[in-house]
């Protein structure tokens, strides 16, 4: 049976099977620095030529470094560079000096969020593929992407000489196998992240990878992108009464006797029970690839399955049950790979939203210009898939390994991207092979 693919869980299953720690066999590294000047080096500046007191590359190392070593906001930023300008001249001259916060607060709002994404996100994989080469991991299972909106509840402002400025919010497109964020759309209200969510499929490569979305993107014209014969995605939908006729006509099918009879057959029943606190949760998946009793099924590209999931809350005091059902539609057939794909879903949640805002302060940026904020929160996201990678060799918190990187970024920040350097992997790989032998 295909499963849905984890390559940061490959990763640290490599590395805890061989031993490695970051301090004892990964020695500091500046490969990942120079990559980086590379990536700003690409990056087009919108400055006036002959005005330009600060070079643009100089700029974003400092932003990169900052943000790595756990600065949330502009001002910081600005106190970082100056505090470590002596260590910075050991990558780049910086021959002006380190710019004032309103400096790095203007030129990110001139960068464009689509160029900055494409290279960052290229970098990244860049990076992550260079790693896997060296643990010598091979592309397994299935890749999973979701689809979700965030609100940046910081942004906004009650009022002013404009009125009211409502809080910033933007459409993100998460490979939960990689945890790398795809693409970062900014949306204007609610109902815009349904156009936002379509033109971001249609730029990426989603070949054979399964994406999930909530009942508000699931809308024919965003399965047909998906599912289309250019793309060949997979998909694996949430259904609501947004969708009131469909919603209502697969509820009803499955009725008490179906899920009897599905669950009875096996087949496309998959079930599991977690014990949390004074609760134990069991999860119920029904799939039915009998579709054809729904008359606009060809308006819904390559749908082919329904899926039922039934959570079952008890309380182990009182006895008491309460039960909550969700519907799916999917292109998918498999009951087990689709039962992954809807609990993975909450990686987007979980692994990037969640840390977003706990680890690097997100939800608190006050910063209204939207591209501004769009580009620190892309360097956001690049570092915590930095962090994330680096995770299983430093054994902290994503928290904590920017913390102690604040601390002391001459010695810690070596060590971390010693650890994204594929040359010391393989050198510590065979220092780990020899010391068992």
């Amino acid at each position: 049976m295909a499963k849905i693919s984890n390559i940061l869980l490959e990763f640290a299953d490599v590395i805890k099977q061989e031993g490695l720690v970051s301090k004892d066999e990964l020695s500091p590294s500046n490969k990942l620095v120079k990559r980086f000047i590379r990536l700003a080096r690409q990056v087009p500046d919108a400055r006036m030529r002959g005005m330009v007191e600060y070079p643009l590359k100089e700029i974003l190392l400092i932003a990169f470094f900052a943000v790595l070593s756990g600065v949330d906001t502009w001002a910081h930023m600005a106190i970082f560079g100056k505090l470590r300008e002596s260590w910075l001249r050991k990558f780049l001259k910086y021959k002006n000096g380190v710019p004032s916060h309103d400096t790095f607060r203007r030129v990110f709002s001139l960068i464009a969020p689509d160029v900055l994404q494409r290279l960052t996100v290229g970098f990244l994989m860049d990076n992550m593929n260079r790693i896997k080469a060296s643990l010598g991991i091979e592309a397994s299972g299935v890749r999973l992407i979701n689809i979700d909106g965030k609100q940046a509840n910081g942004t906004g402002r009650a009022r002013g000489k404009d009125g009211a400025f409502p809080n910033l919010q933007a459409l993100n497109v998460y490979d939960a196998s990689s945890g790398i964020c795809l693409a970062m759309k900014h949306i204007d209200r609610k109902t815009n992240e349904i156009p936002a969510a379509q033109e971001a499929l249609m730029a990426l490569d989603i070949k054979g990878a399964i994406v999930t979305c909530d009942a508000l993107n699931t809308q024919k014209k965003t399965i047909e992108i998906i599912a289309c014969k250019e793309k060949k995605g997979q998909y694996v939908a949430a259904l609501k009464d947004n969708n009131h006729t469909f919603y209502s006509e697969v509820n009803e099918y499955f009725s008490e006797e179906k899920l009897k009879e599905i669950m009875r057959r096996g087949v496309n029943f998959v079930t599991s029970t977690e014990k949390a606190h004074s609760k134990v949760e069991t999860r119920n998946f029904y799939l039915t690839s009998d579709v054809k009793w729904f008359e606009d099924r060809s308006e819904w590209t390559n749908l082919r399955a329904f899926i039922c999931y039934e959570k079952i809350m008890t309380d182990t005091g009182s006895g008491e049950a309460t039960r909550e059902r969700r519907l799916f539609i999917s292109s998918v057939k498999d009951a087990g790979l689709c039962a992954e794909a809807i609990r993975g879903h909450w990686a987007v949640e979980n692994n990037l939203h969640w840390h977003l805002d706990f680890s690097f302060g997100d939800d608190s940026d006050m910063t209204t210009d939207k591209n501004a904020y769009q580009n620190f929160s892309l360097f956001r996201r690049m570092v915590l898939t930095i962090c994330r990678m680096a995770q299983p060799f430093m054994k902290e918190s994503i928290r904590t390994i920017r913390w102690s990187i604040g601390l002391e970024p001459q010695s810690q920040l070596g060590i971390i991207l010693g650890t994204l350097d594929e040359t010391r992997i393989e050198s510590a790989l065979r220092a780990a092979v020899v010391k068992k032998s």
